[in-house]
């Protein structure tokens, strides 16, 4: 059998013109662009069964959902590799991560390109996901340039309540009513770390003093005055982020109270009032590995379905 090398790769996307990661057929999905792009340029056919050229993703992100930083790896023989330097005089896996920046679309970035360490498997590897949410509500200036990433709402949101909420999602749940499993899996994960935060509002620019006087106008930071959520977890099950948004919102502005909320995080039931928000305003943020020497034992691990102590 030939051997295979594994390249780790560090990208990131705006989802909002792409039907999420996984690759559909006849459908613009991030997945499919980036692996007709790899076949193109290592000509490869893509039906070779020698050399499939799949990605395997650290979290599958739905439609209109963005990355600032995805990470995928790829397993590739070593002389397919080859075939992406031509007349560049450079290693191969750099040769990659040029060529094939160059020849996706701008709504994708390859950050980097490199050989992965013994063990490593971007899903099954990674420790934890983070997740953020950004929504313009009543009390924020919208900014028609952010409408690609972030929600605007009509209302004033309560963060004292979504964060009295948000708390309840801290630790190893059954996040059933707000996910749905993939087939033989299970919505039980581990929430790390779950708030709500008001963006301050901070001039890019200095007002006053005898370098910076002032002229009367001071540049915001593009994000001022934005509501963010940002959650972190092991993993996350479907809709996820997303339902748990959506639930947050109902009790900042008054629909649902937080009685509702720790009814939902008890019995883990799916229903109409706990579906997803709407996509354009989440983010994939980052992905965390452990240390290499221990990233084979946390793929080994994590592959066993969960169960609830």
């Amino acid at each position: 059998m030939t051997a295979m090398t594994r390249l780790r790769i560090d990208l990131a996307y705006d989802g909002g013109a792409f039907y999420g990661w996984a690759t559909q057929p006849d459908i613009r999905t991030v997945q499919g662009t980036i692996e007709a792009a790899l076949h193109r340029l290592l000509r490869v056919d893509e039906h070779d069964p020698d050399e499939p050229l799949r990605l395997v993703v650290a979290g599958r992100t739905d439609t209109g959902v963005h990355a600032s930083h995805q990470v995928c790896h790829l397993d590739v023989t070593a002389s397919t590799l080859e075939r992406a330097v031509g007349h560049m005089r450079v290693p191969a896996v750099t040769a990659l991560e040029h060529r094939l920046q160059r020849l996706l679309p701008t709504d994708i970035t390859i950050h980097r390109v490199s050989v992965a360490p013994d063990g490593f498997d971007a899903r099954f590897s990674a420790l934890e996901r983070t997740y953020v949410y950004r929504i313009a509500d009543r009390s924020s200036e919208v900014d028609p340039r952010l409408r690609g990433c972030v929600l605007h709402i009509d209302d004033t949101l309560d963060l004292d309540a979504m964060n009295r909420a948000a708390a309840m999602t801290l630790g190893l749940h059954d996040f059933g009513s707000f996910a749905t499993p993939n087939p033989g899996g299970t919505t039980i994960r581990e929430v790390k770390r779950a708030f709500w935060t008001r963006v301050p509002a901070r001039p890019l620019t200095p007002t006053g003093g005898a370098d910076a006087p002032d002229s009367g106008y001071v540049t915001p930071t593009l994000e001022s005055g934005l509501v963010c959520f940002t959650i972190v977890a092991d993993a996350f099950a479907r809709n996820m982020v997303r339902s748990l948004v959506n639930a947050c919102v109902a009790v900042g502005i008054g629909k649902r109270d937080l009685d509702w909320f720790a009814g939902k995080m008890a019995v883990p039931k799916r229903e109409g009032s706990t579906g997803p928000i709407a996509p354009q305003g989440l983010t994939l943020e980052h992905v965390a590995y452990p240390p290499d020497g221990e990233l084979a034992a946390r793929a080994e691990a994590i592959r066993a379905v969960r169960t609830l102590p």
